[in-house]
């Protein structure tokens, strides 16, 4: 930004002296900076660091601890304390449990918050039927406390505890999915970002693979069942979008997993499994479809799981639990403001006033007629009672004056007797 300065002289009425007034012209270069904001942005999620919550689900033996480990090249789960490798020998008794491992990860200078949460004890037991209800208990719940937290007054120190990421683990049959993982599956496609993964896949060949993952591909499709696939953006350049096609080609993943080191028959020391018949390296990507895996968990893709989980799935949840509630969505308050349609509700909301207002007073009025209708006609109804009662009284008086009238006649017309001579008074004396 340039400046120009000059100074001229302005004359002033009443005699005031002539100053100089500095006047400043600005001009405006054709930058103006915020290019920069994804540099800003870039310094302050360093800052702050990431963070992600993974949930892996499979029956024991599949090898989960050693994948996340091997994802993360270090060692997230201890396996000495996985149910996994423990010695079961009673599955009746087996209940699943939730366990949940946290790690602080630090990568030239930027920290990954992780969590992985396990299920142990999952497809364990005789009976299967109702081993899916923890996970889905675990994942509602972390919703739940999220709700919770998003509707307290201070919402600064809300934590973010939802399962971004779910890594279901297929066992390697070679066959099609079991009935256990297919009710898991529809359980928990639409709360969380599902991620199916065949598991232990060195146990099969390259087409016992390919046909394997055609045969759960047609079972996911025949039971509706969502799985998280990146989105597509118009702006991604060809390398992105191809990539991001590869990635989906291998969909679902058969992965190896290793944190060993073991040597090559060419001398290279790589991570991987060693058999007699040669080495399985875990990052070869003609081995098994580990890097594809990674990138989409983690590389490429961490930040729109997240997103995924608290934009849609999420929302839904909430949506849905808010309706349980009885608690509706007024979507007029999006709309926008046009002061003609305001004046419109405003005159169409006073009328509403005015017309409940008429109704209102008329139902008044004729509750105050109906009153002073039943007031009149108790009133007439006494009045009637009374003149009945008195009437009746006049009737019983006439009656008897008309009894001794007729007893009056009767003695009129019988004889009269004479009338009696009147007693003599005896004198007293000694004379007669």
């Amino acid at each position: 930004m340039t400046s120009e300065t000059e100074t001229r002289p302005v004359s002033i009425e009443n005699k005031i002296p002539i100053q100089d007034i500095k006047i400043l012209k600005k001009k405006l270069n054709g930058y103006v900076g915020f290019a920069n904001l994804p540099k800003q942005w870039h310094r302050k999620s360093v800052r702050r660091g990431f963070s992600l919550n993974i949930m892996v689900a499979g029956e024991s033996g599949l090898g989960k601890a050693t994948l996340v480990n091997t994802l993360f090249n270090r060692e997230i789960i201890n396996h000495e304390n996985d149910i996994d490798d423990e010695d079961i020998s009673d599955k009746d008794d087996i209940s699943v449990k939730i366990k949940s491992t946290t790690a602080e990860i630090e990568e030239d200078g930027v920290k990954l918050s992780l969590s992985v949460v396990t299920a142990p004890g999952f497809g364990e037991s005789i009976n299967n039927v109702d081993s899916w209800k923890p996970i889905v208990d675990e994942i509602n719940s972390r919703f739940d406390s999220y709700l919770e937290a998003e509707s307290r007054i201070n919402r600064t120190t809300t934590v973010d505890n939802r399962i971004h990421a779910f890594l279901y683990f297929i066992e390697p049959t070679g066959h099609s999915l079991k009935s256990l993982d297919i009710t898991l599956m529809k359980q928990v496609h639409e709360k969380v970002n599902l991620i199916p993964i065949i598991a232990k896949s060195d146990t099969l060949t390259e087409e016992e693979i390919a046909a394997f993952k055609g045969r759960i591909l047609d079972d996911i499709k025949a039971q509706g069942i969502k799985t998280f696939s990146p989105s597509d953006y118009e702006n991604d350049d060809e390398e992105t979008v191809l990539n991001t096609r590869q990635i989906l080609q291998k969909f679902p993943f058969a992965v190896v997993g290793s944190t060993k080191e073991v040597t090559t028959a060419d001398g290279r020391q790589v991570r991987g499994r060693k058999y007699p018949w040669g080495v399985i390296e875990v990052d070869n990507e003609d081995h098994n479809d580990f890097i594809q895996l990674r990138q989409l968990l983690v590389r490429n893709f961490l930040e729109e799981l997240k997103e995924q989980t608290s934009n849609n799935l999420y929302e839904n949840y909430r949506s849905e639990k808010l309706k349980k509630m009885g608690i509706e969505q007024d979507n007029s308050v999006f709309r926008e403001f046009d002061p003609l349609t305001r004046q419109e509700e405003e005159r169409a909301l006073h009328e509403a006033k005015l017309a409940k207002m008429e109704a209102e007073m008329k139902a008044v009025f004729q509750q105050k007629v109906s009153e002073k209708e039943k007031k009149l006609q108790r009133s007439e109804a006494d009045l009637f009672s009374r003149h009945k009662e008195m009437k009746d009284k006049l009737t019983k008086q006439i009656k008897l004056l008309e009894d001794k009238k007729v007893q009056l006649e009767k003695q009129k017309t019988l004889p009269q007797d004479p009338p009696a001579p009147a007693p003599q008074k005896s004198r007293k004396g000694f004379l007669r």
